[in-house]
């Protein structure tokens, strides 16, 4: 079993890295027609489940903690563990995954083009690599493994 790294160990040029690829991607000039409608964050409806590499799970559990939370919520429906059910709202929706980001629901007009994006997946790789992250890991079980 790998060693994790304690989070207080973690430099803060890594994650600050994943943040500034989330605000490269909002500069792209690709039409996207979705505003939180939150059809794709129900995975069991749609059988999409977002990929996190360890470094985008770990900015996604810091905005998770900055609610107040410090454990994913049992979803019984199948849908994103950071979807207020009540509101419909997402929690961390700043602090959201780059596969929330490139709106891999129909709704919003499909995936973004694996070409128009390759860059930004290759920076949020090399993030990984140097966290000694695994690869990318279905949502739940990369957000599990860094909050443990």
């Amino acid at each position: 079993m790998k060693r994790r790294t304690p989070h207080s160990l973690i430099d803060p040029a890594l994650l600050e890295e994943v943040k500034a690829v989330y605000r490269d991607l909002a500069q792209r000039p690709i039409n996207r027609g979705c505003e939180r409608r939150t059809e794709c964050c129900h995975f069991k409806i749609t059988g999409e489940t977002p990929y996190l590499t360890k470094g985008e799970a770990l900015v996604a559990a810091k905005a998770w903690k900055a609610t107040g939370r410090s454990k994913l919520p049992e979803k019984k429906k199948g849908s994103c563990p950071f979807l207020e059910e009540g509101s419909g709202k997402c929690f961390i929706y700043e602090g959201r995954p780059f596969g929330c980001r490139t709106h891999f629901c129909k709704a919003a007009g499909g995936p973004y083009a694996r070409r128009e994006v390759i860059d930004l997946i290759r920076r949020l790789e090399a993030v990984d690599l140097a966290l000694k992250g695994e690869g990318p890991l279905a949502l739940p079980t990369a957000i599990q493994r860094v909050l443990s």
